[in-house]
């Protein structure tokens, strides 16, 4: 009876708030994405409506056109920002706006163009956006002409390299939107909504709603805000009259009360969504949706994180933008797809490491239940790159950081704040740095009066800089708590001087950790970034193995990037860790909220500590190619409740050699290595080791672990020597596709014996052929030294596997792969979308 109340409430209020609704639509956000032309390279006057671009590719966006190029040594942006081509490219796009529309605001959103943007519009020039990273939008009304062609154009420049100290990509990489409204509406980024309390019973939620008056007369109108549960049902609303003078805005607040409310959490993310209906003289002339998610937390200096009234560890992962094969260019399904891995890992945080994410991942997020780390900048004034975001810092900071927290603030699945990573500033010398009370007013707008300041006592412009900074982000969302990821634990440090930091955010210092309550009182504590551990996914060093260039020994003066530490090492950068000793860390310290790992994924650029031909790290717990690296189920024994019985490495080596055979595991008491048959002898994993190991001889035929618990059989594995190559397997990770045109299936490619057995060594080349309604985006193996392009239709297997990435044409049926190999036995597999 409850239920059937609630329902008739729900729709009784619908109808309300939707009786002075007119038929026309009267906001949408339109894909702007497909029917543009581009050209790599510079071209005079390619802004005005009259060029000639009819030889200029045909494309759809999101694009990147630096992961269509060939790896070379000589392209500037060098081995750490993915060793691919740079320069400058245009975008085209021919439109016709109805006349129909004439008496309505067209608006141009950019969620991202890698770098240096100018956008135009009938060749007057919208603005420029120095920033690669930031949303950014423009008003077209002014220059539209109706029911005519307009030309839309943009000249991106990605020109001067080093600018990122990894791979960014090159172009309007992210989506494009045409958003269309009355000449009063929500302005952008126009809610917000935040608990102020919540119980059980009752959720408190504060909204302030700015709307935006852009026509000639002033308007009096009503803002009614609807809490929509997740099926749709209103479940709180409030109306309030509102005065909006021509050419202004004001802002509305309100309060509405939830009864019961259901809690946002990282295993059950349930998300509302505030329905916002702007009504003028009886008529609704906008309607925007904002997502909601009802949840309590705090960082505590003793307990650490606390969710929900939970205290619980944050385990997340660093993660950088790209997407593998596929660059940088966004897709929802990709992202998707490393989210859905991760939080198979245990996973659930994510770091947006080092720059605003896209925001479809933030929505996923939202949607999947992961703690987000929202950062804003990888460096200040101070550069780190010859040409990075630093020399636009004095300039830009203050619109960029104004955009940023604007547009992310009410995703539910963001808890931090990040105002910057390892920027420099940390360390310069304070007296050599200190500003006079006016030079800090007048360079860093800080806002105080001098009489404030001096009460604050003397203060380094980097103090001064990343308290201007936290203050910014404040008066924009003073709900969550900012750090910095900070390389330099020493107190003395200007940005923890600067007493701005809500959080202390370490990089790395595990030694450090222990002072931290006695050197940083009352202060909440997050591992911001560990480890850095390295590893190739499918090689392993063996104790008898003659390696003349050892990559953890950092007295060489050369590394080889084709001998990355292997899983047994989890060896690591001077100034990291290993997987193990940083989860012991965490687990045995409550007052350390939790840690973001570097890195989820293997990411383009910075092969750290390599040179070329390394073109990628080696930092992550997955591959770039999507594959598990060992340490993926070290953590998924310890994050997850999922049973986990991991044997590594494979069993194909040197009869008598000396093979050092690990286990990770939970969910058993013990674990008994058998070698064809043979014992081994029992292990138990123990507080101090996260792991079981054994050195064994090898011989031909089979190891196999077993898991016990209480005396009973709990799990087996079982790894057999490997053949000869003979075949091909092909697994989809989807087979059902949507016919949108951007859907993807990740096929991976495997080499098998003629039992079926994975060829852990196998490097054939096999090539593809795809037919029906679906083509290659994109081919790798998870080799951080390959210089196959990432564009092709063909790849070689790394220890074993390659992975080829279908994307949907658009239409609607199916589509066959086909894999062939020199001397292999040829593989097929469907997909159908629709």
């Amino acid at each position: 009876m409850k239920k059937l109340a609630s329902l008739l409430c729900g729709v009784c209020c619908l109808l309300l708030a939707s009786c002075a609704a007119s038929p026309e639509k009267v906001r949408e956000k339109i894909d702007f994405n497909d029917g543009w032309r581009f050209l790599l390279g510079d071209e005079p006057q390619a802004e005005e409506v009259g060029f000639a671009d009819t030889a200029w590719r045909a494309l759809d966006l999101p694009h990147d056109w630096a992961i269509e190029g060939d790896f070379s040594q000589d392209n500037p942006s060098g081995t750490g920002g993915g060793a691919l081509p740079g320069g400058i490219g245009w975008y085209r796009k021919t439109f016709v706006p109805d006349k129909a529309d004439a008496d309505k605001k067209f608006r141009i959103v950019f969620d991202g163009v890698y770098m240096n943007s100018e956008v135009f519009l009938n060749g007057v020039s919208l603005g420029h956006r120095p920033y690669g990273y930031i949303t950014f939008s423009y008003d077209l009304t002014p220059h539209l002409k109706w029911g005519e062609k307009n030309v839309l154009a943009v000249r991106v420049d990605n020109s001067e390299q080093p600018n990122s100290r990894w791979y960014s990509g090159c172009g309007i990489y992210r989506n494009v939107w045409l958003v269309k409204t009355g000449a009063v509406h929500v302005a952008e980024w126009g809610t917000y909504a935040t608990v102020s309390e919540v119980s059980d019973a009752q959720a408190d939620l504060d909204i302030q709603t700015r709307v935006a008056n852009e026509s000639a007369m002033p308007a009096q109108v009503k803002v009614h805000s609807s809490l929509l549960d997740a099926e749709g049902l209103i479940v709180a609303s409030g109306e309030t009259d509102c005065f909006v003078e021509a050419g202004k805005e004001t802002e509305v607040s309100q309060q509405l009360k939830v009864g019961n409310p259901e809690r946002w959490d990282i295993d059950t993310p349930y998300l509302y969504t505030l329905l916002t209906e702007v009504v003028q003289e009886g008529k609704q002339v906008d309607r925007y949706e904002t997502p909601v998610g009802i949840r309590s937390f705090s960082f505590d200096a003793e307990k650490g994180f606390i969710l929900n009234g939970r205290p619980m560890k944050i385990n997340g992962v660093c993660m950088h933008h790209d997407l593998g094969c596929l660059g940088a260019a966004v897709n929802v399904r990709a992202m998707e797809r490393q989210l859905e891995i991760l939080k198979e890992m245990g996973c659930n945080g994510i770091r947006c490491s080092h720059n605003p994410p896209a925001p479809e991942l933030l929505d996923l997020c939202d949607r999947m239940g992961f703690i987000v780390m929202d950062e804003a900048f990888d460096m200040w004034r101070k550069k780190k790159t010859s040409h990075d975001y630093a020399r636009y810092f004095d300039e830009w900071y203050e619109r960029d950081l104004r955009d940023f927290i604007l547009r992310d603030r009410n995703h539910p699945s963001i808890f931090i704040w990040s105002i910057g990573n390892e920027v420099l500033e940390q360390w310069s010398d304070a007296k050599a740095d200190t500003l006079s009370l006016e030079e800090a007013n007048l360079i860093l707008n800080f806002g105080h009066s001098a009489d404030m300041l001096a009460k604050e006592g003397e203060m380094s412009v980097n103090s001064l800089l990343a308290k201007r900074l936290a203050e910014f982000v404040k008066a924009l969302d003073p709900t969550r708590p900012i750090t910095t990821g900070c390389n330099e634990p020493n107190p003395a440090n200007h940005l923890f001087k600067s007493g701005a930091m809500d959080i202390i955010g370490y990089n790395y210092h595990n030694a450090n950790i222990p002072d931290v309550p006695k050197n940083f009182p009352n202060k909440p504590f997050i591992i911001t970034e560990s480890n850095s551990a390295l590893a190739t996914r499918g090689y392993y060093r063996m104790p008898s193995d003659k390696v003349t260039v050892c990559p953890d020994r950092w007295d060489k003066p050369y590394y080889d990037p084709t001998f990355a530490c292997s899983a047994y090492d989890n060896c690591h950068v001077p100034w990291g860790n290993t997987h193990e000793e940083t989860i012991k860390l965490i687990r045995d310290n409550a007052f350390i909220s939790g840690q973001y790992v570097w890195t989820g994924f293997d990411y383009i650029g910075e092969p750290t500590p390599y040179g070329w031909p390394a073109r990628s790290s080696y930092f992550g717990i997955v591959d770039l190619a999507g594959f598990p690296k060992d340490a993926y189920y070290l953590y998924q024994a310890e994050w997850s409740d999922k049973p986990v019985l991991h044997l590594f490495p494979h069993w194909n080596w040197t009869p008598g050699q000396d093979i050092d055979m690990w286990c990770y595991y939970n969910n058993a008491d013990e674990v008994e290595l058998f070698v064809n048959g043979k014992s081994q002898g029992v292990k138990a994993k123990t507080p101090d080791c996260l792991h079981a190991a054994w050195r064994v001889k090898f011989e031909p035929g089979s190891v196999k672990v077993v898991a016990r618990k209480e005396g009973k059989v709990v799990g087996e594995k079982e790894i057999r020597t490997a053949g000869t190559p003979a075949q091909i397997r092909l697994t989809p990770d989807r087979s059902n596709l949507y016919a949108d045109g951007r859907d993807l299936s990740f096929v991976t490619v495997e080499i098998l014996d003629k039992d079926g057995n994975l060829c852990p060594n196998a490097d054939n080349l096999v090539r593809f052929q795809v037919e029906g309604n679906a083509f290659i985006a994109g081919v790798d193996n998870g080799s951080p030294i390959s210089m196959e392009r990432f564009k092709d239709n063909k790849r070689k297997a790394f220890y074993g596997k390659c992975l080829v990435v279908l994307q949907n044409t658009g239409d609607a049926g199916g589509a066959r792969l086909k894999a062939v190999s020199d001397g292999l036995r040829d593989a097929e597999v469907s997909i159908t979308a629709e």
